[in-house]
């Protein structure tokens, strides 16, 4: 299993890799409880807010890494200014914008806390004690490889739908705690030796699915993962920098799951009712083209160095914490196809 990359190892040998813009030169020297992952572009307001709440966490020893992709200089500047003289917090930049994947695991290998934490530059944690809420729970169950938070709407509190990653028939439980098969970006905490042996995010899948992917590898390694509501961040939903369906979300999010199903040995085939589906949707949505173009560009994508397909074990946690609560494929592509009916509600 290929390693995650080194982010420092990386800089000194490429000079288009992270520089370090402000802060601690390196993470903490001794153990420490986790490192906190901010990636920026832009929405410098909303970043700062992020921060700002990422360093006011309490109850944990932990080192703040912002890796910021791409913004304008005079976020940089803001940027660096917020961070400037602290021991707790770098500030990193890349020349370019290496996707949700790859900024994680330039962002993760900087440090070598016990646990990752991600935060979207667009929220803040609920608390001041949720950071040190989920270092504990990994804590307490050695066999967790990581838990997402609940995630909410800033300003409504709310849950946020669009930042559901789980069937929607659990949705009544977003308060409680469930066993599960990925976790949303958004807000989520992951034990290094999980991300370690899962070999990191995938770089190839850029945005979307990267952390269903890092699950799956995980929970084939004898992993589990958890959703936690107790625990939550506010999402403020920036629109700035935000990808959203009508302009690329849809193409990554359909190209990407055809991707990751390729990379555990499933054939196109047997992929057949999903890219129906897939059209379909699209098709209601409006959105046909892209639908198109995502999957020409999943069979043009390198074939990926193949997990072995999934075990016993892995196969039967993912029916029973997923697809349990989905129902049948072939049922809702009959749902999507009534949806194109007239008068359908």
């Amino acid at each position: 299993m290929p390693q995650p990359p080194d982010a420092r190892a990386d800089a000194r040998r490429d000079p288009t890799g992270p520089r370090l813009l402000a802060g601690a030169a390196a993470p903490p020297a001794g153990s420490y409880d986790a490192d906190v992952l901010i990636l920026s572009i832009d929405r410098v307001d909303d970043t700062l807010a992020a921060i700002s709440s990422a360093l006011a966490q309490r109850g944990v020893s932990r080192h703040v890494l912002v890796l910021d992709q791409g913004s304008q200089p005079a976020t940089l500047a803001m940027l660096s200014q917020a961070i400037a003289g602290r021991s707790d917090a770098t500030l990193l930049a890349l020349p370019r914008n290496r996707g949700v994947a790859g900024g994680r695991n330039r962002a993760a290998a900087f440090g070598h806390g016990r646990m990752i934490a991600g935060l979207d530059n667009d929220a803040v944690f609920g608390a001041e004690d949720t950071l040190a809420g989920a270092v504990a729970i990994l804590d307490a169950d050695p066999g967790l490889a990581a838990i997402g938070l609940r995630i909410v709407i800033d300003a409504t509190g709310d849950d946020d739908l669009l930042s559901w990653g789980y069937p929607k028939t659990l949705l009544p439980r977003a308060g409680d705690s469930f066993e599960a098969v990925t976790f949303v970006g958004a807000g989520h905490a992951i034990r290094r030796a999980a991300w370690e042996q899962a070999g990191g995010y995938d770089e190839a899948l850029f945005f979307c699915w990267e952390e269903y992917d890092l699950c799956l590898r995980a929970i084939q390694a004898g992993w589990r993962i958890r959703y936690h509501g107790e625990l939550c961040v506010r999402h403020r939903v920036a629109e700035e920098r935000r990808v959203d369906w009508a302009a690329a979300r849809w193409f990554w999010f359909v190209r990407n799951r055809l991707y990751i199903a390729r990379k555990w040995g499933i054939g196109w085939p047997a992929l057949t009712p999903r890219i129906l589906a897939y059209l379909l949707k699209g098709m209601r949505h409006g959105l046909l083209r892209q639908t198109v173009r995502a999957l020409g560009a999943a069979a043009a994508m390198p074939s990926a160095p193949r997990a072995s397909r999934p075990s016993p074990a892995a196969r039967r946690y993912l029916a029973r914490h997923d697809g349990a609560h989905r129902g049948r494929l072939m049922g809702r592509i009959g749902r999507e196809v009534f949806s194109l009916l007239p008068g359908w509600r």
